[in-house]
């Protein structure tokens, strides 16, 4: 659990954070001292630096002092000092100050997650190597002036070290981000069964790499792409970062297996530092899809809510007239003295049609937050009169000749102002299909058929030209749409609402227009709910 969920009291807590970061990072200090050229604190992966980000990020520059004195208490703890005093202070102020501007960059810079999206992701990856760059030039130049490095290695001193760090900042912070998260979303990932599933790949995956390829110059290393791909396609970023740290420390465990030599292990973490990279790319990308998937589904149900909102705004005409009617013979009532069971049945009649009114509002608030529905059982033919009564007028006013006709005795098990909504919709697109015909050619025709077991085909027709070849292909899709002024997203909403109530919709090509719902029916309408 990491500290900041332990009860600590206020005035301590930040004394209890730095010193439970110190020794965790004197602790993977001692870890990833692994082939140190020169018993120097050149290594080929130092995940500690990952956590020393992850914490400035997380607490400001208060994190300067404990991550200071942890690189200095490594010096000592972990190198034994290998430089006198004074340049042991130095090189561990060099350090603390160079990683702390990367950390600072990415605070004044990164806005919310660091690795939420590939812009992200990309300008943290340039931030790492441009700031690991410099640091890693200002340390090695103070380790050649006290005369701890050869004139002749400062170059390679200098790569080993710029890899070692970046390396380990890539393949770690992505971890110790999560592992951070007040969302806890760490333990949520660790306690799915697919992350166990691709934590066994990726151990095959690494006995097969180092097991058989070891000999060989690992020539089955790229082999360990598949938990990662695996892990990132399923779980976003979280789960490439999990797999990256997982597949890092197997690797670090291989290599002390098999002893291999220095210049090997520094090829290896390069290979490691480009999987996680792919990985977190393909993490990057599954999220940034989630978030635009949600964010259109989001989008679907507002226009929704919008279009219900004037169903039910119809709706509530009839319990809110019911409403004042009752209200006024009440009033007359007792202006009469009437107290009796008069008075009681018509405020029961006043409570109940208040309480449909605030059903009515309460399953508009539903289907806004949530897309939920209430379903009921609705006979075919008052659907289709309920949804064709707002149209009478404007097919008198227009000339069409709109024909409703009669219903088989059939029952639907719908939400009623869902499908409402869905045959306006339809109805109001045959009305603007034949608003250019001249008087006596434009006809719209609402019908409905039993269509086989226990389904009901309702149709609705219009004598327009009928949607194109192309134009039919497109015509569901969200934010397609033939109207200057219509968003494109009656139809997809009209389908989607339908298919929740395992129908379908689809639209017929011919020389005029046809769209056909399919519905389950519940049976005849004289059966029992």
């Amino acid at each position: 659990m990491p500290a900041s969920r332990i009860a600590i009291p206020e005035r301590t807590r930040p004394f209890v954070h730095g010193l439970f970061f110190v020794l965790a990072y004197v602790a993977l200090d001692w870890a990833s001292y692994l082939h140190p050229m020169y018993g120097l604190n050149i290594t080929p992966w130092n995940p500690s630096l990952a956590l020393g980000l992850v914490y400035w990020f997380r607490v400001g520059r208060i994190a300067a002092i404990p991550w200071f004195a942890a690189i200095l208490i490594g010096e000592g703890v972990v190198r034994g000092l290998p430089a006198t005093l004074p340049m042991t202070l130095a090189l561990s102020a060099a350090l603390t100050l160079g990683y702390g501007g990367i950390a600072e960059a990415l605070r004044r810079h990164a806005v919310g997650a660091v690795l939420q999206d590939r812009q992200r992701l990309l300008f943290w990856l340039a931030i790492v190597l441009a700031g690991t760059l410099l640091t890693s030039g200002i340390y090695i130049a103070l380790l050649l002036f006290a005369g701890l490095i050869p004139v002749g290695d400062g170059a390679v001193a200098m790569v080993r070290f710029w890899i070692g760090d970046w390396v380990g900042i890539v393949v770690t912070m992505p971890f110790f981000w999560l592992l951070f998260d007040a969302d806890d979303r760490l333990r949520a990932y660790l306690l799915r069964w697919e992350t166990a599933a691709y934590a066994g790949l990726a151990a095959l995956m690494l006995w097969v790499s180092f097991g058989l390829g070891g000999a060989g110059e690992f020539q089955y290393f790229y082999l360990l792409f598949l938990p990662l791909v695996w892990a990132a396609a399923r779980q976003g970023v979280a789960g490439a970062a999990i797999a990256a740290f997982a597949l890092q420390a197997g690797i670090i465990v291989a290599v002390q297996w098999q002893n291999l030599v220095a210049v090997t292990v520094f090829e290896l973490q390069l290979l490691g530092a480009v999987l996680a990279a792919v990985g977190l790319f393909i993490g990057a990308v599954v999220d940034e899809k989630q978030r635009v998937s949600d964010e259109l589904r989001q989008s679907l149900r507002l226009a929704a809510a919008g279009e219900m909102a004037g169903a039910l705004a119809h709706e509530l005409n009839q319990p809110l007239t019911a409403l004042s009617i009752y209200a006024s013979a009440c009033e007359q009532l007792l202006d009469r003295g009437e107290t009796g069971e008069r008075l009681r049945e018509t405020i029961r009649r006043l409570v109940q049609e208040s309480r449909r009114a605030g059903d009515v509002v309460q399953r508009l608030r539903d289907f806004f937050r949530t897309g939920a529905t209430r379903l009921e059982r609705v006979a075919v033919g008052d659907l289709l009169a309920a949804a064709a009564e707002r149209f009478a007028a404007r097919a008198a006013e227009q000339g069409v000749a709109f024909q409703v006709d009669p219903a088989p005795p059939l029952a639907l098990l719908v939400d009623r102002l869902q499908l409402e909504l869905v045959l306006r919709n339809l109805l109001a697109n045959a009305f603007d299909a034949v608003a250019e015909l001249p008087p006596g050619q434009a006809r719209i025709r609402l019908s409905a058929q039993a269509d086989g077991d226990r389904r009901v085909c309702i149709s609705v027709e219009d004598s327009g030209p009928g949607p194109s070849r192309e134009a039919a292909a497109q015509l569901f899709e969200a934010f397609q749409s033939t109207k200057a002024s219509g968003l494109g997203l009656g139809l997809a909403i009209s389908r989607a609402i339908v298919e929740a109530h395992g129908g379908s919709l689809r639209a017929e090509l011919g020389d005029h227009g046809v769209f056909r719902i399919v519905l389950p029916s519940e049976g005849d309408i004289s059966d029992a709910a």
